[in-house]
């Protein structure tokens, strides 16, 4: 295969395993493959070097945020006034879609054959590839135009996200999203076909790397719970737990990972009883090459995504995915995406009614009250991610639907 595939998102690479895996698998399928990316922290920027030595794809930042002061500054005063122009006027702007709308509308004006948005200012330079005679397809990661909760909501231009996903949704050849209900909902809302099922799985071969140490456990008598995201906050289904805690029977340690806002500590130590505070363990983020070592070292891992968000209640995260490959029991709020992992990993998965503390408890306490319980939700954990939730049975649906919009346009 000689087709050139441009994979448009604007990020860092390291903090996009999605386009990492679908890179990866594309380029190892023969085609050639560029990722346009950007840079705007020094340490991620780092990480995306050490990563590109080793990748089968080419990275190519379209904006340099860490050297090119008076770009930035440029780029924020755009979206500042884009920001204000909506708040004011309700006026809505690519402006608004991130810093790197014209970076990547820039570096896309070659000659690929396909182009893929994998954010949202990608959708804005897919759709303009696509009224250029481009051939565009969309990995909806997350439904934008339905994310973030209410009060966020009213300073995004949804109106123009929705007219994006629809124009982009209904015209591409290719179109992906990380689960069937999401899919589903997508198919109705626009009227489009259902986009590709590709669940954001990882590699079972991954597994093989694990480095088998005990880094974050403090107290091996009591089973651990995990969670992590990139940032330690409020509004990241962090509520629940934090509220069951005091509820709880049985012990455990909570082990948490992530880069903590502003004001974290003080909301975790005024909403914790002493008695607990000493057994939540805060740590810092690793690299994407550790991560499964150091989730797999708990028993429970926690996803508390909540449904009240619509996004968030369709999607399926890299998170529970993530604890289904490492191992894990788990233990998920009752969202339309978790559901349908449950449906699919009998035994491993606990659900609970989001924003029920008591429920939460009940449902943690069952697992952590019954060693058999615990091995058995493991060991199902594990035979559900080599079965369904491993990249390895995921790629070949993205292939297929790739390779279709290629050759019959082709």
């Amino acid at each position: 295969m000689d087709a050139n595939i441009v994979i448009l998102t604007g990020n860092h690479l390291c903090n996009n395993p999605r386009v990492i895996k679908e890179a990866t698998t594309l380029a190892n399928a023969g085609y050639s493959v560029t990722v346009h990316g950007g840079w705007f922290d020094e340490g991620l920027k780092a990480r995306d070097l050490e990563l590109r030595r080793s990748l089968p794809f080419e990275f190519r930042p379209v904006i340099d945020g860490t050297q090119n002061t008076f770009r930035r500054f440029r780029l924020r005063a755009s979206m500042k006034v884009g920001t204000v122009a909506h708040r004011l006027a309700r006026f809505e702007s690519r402006s608004q879609l991130g810093y790197t709308y014209t970076g990547l509308s820039t570096a896309s004006r070659g000659a690929a054959d396909l182009y893929i948005a994998h954010s949202e200012g990608a959708m804005a330079v897919a759709e303009d590839r696509l009224n250029d005679g481009s051939l565009v397809g969309i990995d909806l990661e997350d439904w934008f135009s339905e994310d973030l909760p209410r009060d966020a909501r009213k300073n995004r231009p949804v109106r123009l996200l929705r007219k994006l996903e629809r124009k982009l949704l209904t015209s591409a050849v290719h179109s992906a999203c990380p689960s069937r209900a999401m899919s589903e909902a997508l198919a109705r809302e626009f009227g489009c076909r259902r986009p590709t099922v590709v669940y954001n799985a990882f590699l079972w071969s991954d597994r093989k790397c694990m480095d088998g140490a005990l880094k974050d456990r403090r107290d091996l008598t009591l089973p651990s719970i995990h969670w992590f995201s990139q940032t330690l906050g409020r509004d990241r289904g962090l509520e629940d737990l934090i509220a069951a805690l005091p509820l709880l029977k049985h012990g455990a340690e909570v082990h948490l990972r992530g880069k903590p806002v502003t004001g974290f500590d003080a909301w975790l130590a005024k909403c914790l009883p002493e008695a607990w505070r000493p057994r939540i363990v805060v740590h810092p983020l690793v690299s994407n090459m550790e991560l499964l070592s150091r989730i797999a070292e708990h028993d429970i891992g926690f996803a508390g995504e909540t449904p009240s968000i619509r996004s968030r209640d369709l999607t399926v995260t890299n998170k529970i995915l993530y604890y289904l490959l490492a191992g894990l029991a788990v233990v998920a709020s009752e969202t339309a995406g978790q559901r349908e992992v449950a449906e699919q990993a009998s035994g491993s998965v606990f659900l609970y009614p989001s924003g029920d503390a008591s429920a939460l408890a009940a449902v943690i306490d069952e697992v952590l009250g019954s060693s058999d319980v615990l091995r058995q939700a493991k060991n199902a954990a594990l035979a559900s991610a080599e079965r369904t939730f491993c990249w390895e049975r995921q790629e070949k649906a993205l292939l297929d639907s790739v390779h279709r919009a290629l050759t019959l346009t082709g």
